[in-house]
């Protein structure tokens, strides 16, 4: 009797950008709305980098969810498989967190543990640059495409998850989308978009170093005994 495959569901990004969240909110809907077997994992990966290797070294099939500039219209969805996940991670990148996951791949294949079956579902962003903002209503609009595709393909491995119905609550409630939308400060109240806005405010001023007559601080430092 053939044993079923370690498959896990990974989100990675950065919740605090803007749609590059758009992974982590993925699986965040996942863990609420749905329940697996034993056998697949839901995990939000973050922005982890090489902590998520061990958890890629025991999957036999990887699911990623992620925001990927594939150069398309905005909120398009786009699904890659197996040896192109990597190249696709790495063609633009929009974040070092893209950068870290792909050294999580090669160092997974690299140590001779590496999943049989790669998929990446990725949505072209439409906005990145508002720290603190959450997704844009298009590419949230993405969320249940996604998982509708992930689902498609996990029952080429005889998965079909149960739905919950009544949304569960997270194990962390502060990383609920409805929370942070709704406690986040309002583009009036904090600046989410650089620092053009502050600079214009009229409270700072932008000035040239000045010089002085007051002798400068002299240190003496002493580097004896630390090569």
């Amino acid at each position: 009797m053939t044993s079923s495959p370690q498959i896990l569901l990974l989100g990675i990004g950065n919740v605090l950008w803007a749609d590059e969240g758009f992974g982590v909110r993925v699986v965040e809907h996942l863990q609420k709305h749905y329940r697996f077997p034993d056998n697949v994992t839901v995990l939000d990966g973050g922005t982890q980098g090489m902590y998520l290797v061990e958890h890629v070294r025991a999957a036999e099939v990887l699911v990623v969810f992620d925001a990927v500039d594939y150069g398309l219209p905005p909120a398009t969805l786009k699904r890659v498989e197996n040896d192109d996940v990597p190249n696709f991670l790495g063609a633009k990148k929009i974040s070092l967190h893209q950068t870290g996951f792909q050294e999580v791949l090669a160092t997974a294949q690299m140590l001779g543990q590496y999943p049989k079956h790669l998929l990446l579902i990725g949505v072209q962003p439409e906005e990145l640059d508002d720290y603190g903002g959450s997704l844009r209503a298009s590419v949230k609009a993405q969320i249940q495409p996604a998982i509708d595709m992930a689902l498609s393909y996990l029952q080429n491995f005889g998965i079909v998850p149960a739905a919950t119905g009544a949304a569960i609550d997270l194990a962390d409630p502060a990383l609920d989308m409805q929370r942070y939308e709704r406690e986040r400060p309002s583009s009036a109240q904090a600046c989410r978009i650089g620092d053009q806005r502050i600079l214009a405010s009229g409270l700072f001023e932008a000035r040239p170093p000045q010089t002085s007559d007051q002798p400068s601080l002299r240190v003496d430092v002493d580097y004896r005994g630390k090569y």
